[in-house]
């Protein structure tokens, strides 16, 4: 049986999601049954900065949130 890691996709900008592969090659990589340009996989390991993940994950919810409807972020305020 093989081994697993814990992994997460994250949206991010098209640029910055180049530059995030490059420096963490291995560990980040074009979003898994995602669209690569916008969405990065990231297997989370004990050597990554809980910060620098945490940062991502606003990152990512600023961007999937800024393409809601008003409706729609008016039903996220209320949840």
């Amino acid at each position: 049986m093989g081994t697993w890691r814990a992994a997460i996709n994250l949206k991010c900008n098209p640029e910055k999601a180049i530059e995030l592969r490059e420096e963490y090659d291995g560990t980040v990589i074009g979003g898994y049954h995602s669209n690569k340009k916008h969405w990065n996989t990231i297997f989370i390991d004990k050597a990554m900065e809980a910060s620098e993940l945490k940062k991502w994950i606003d990152h990512s919810y600023e961007l999937v949130i800024e393409k809601l409807t008003r409706a729609q972020k008016e039903d996220l305020k209320n949840l």
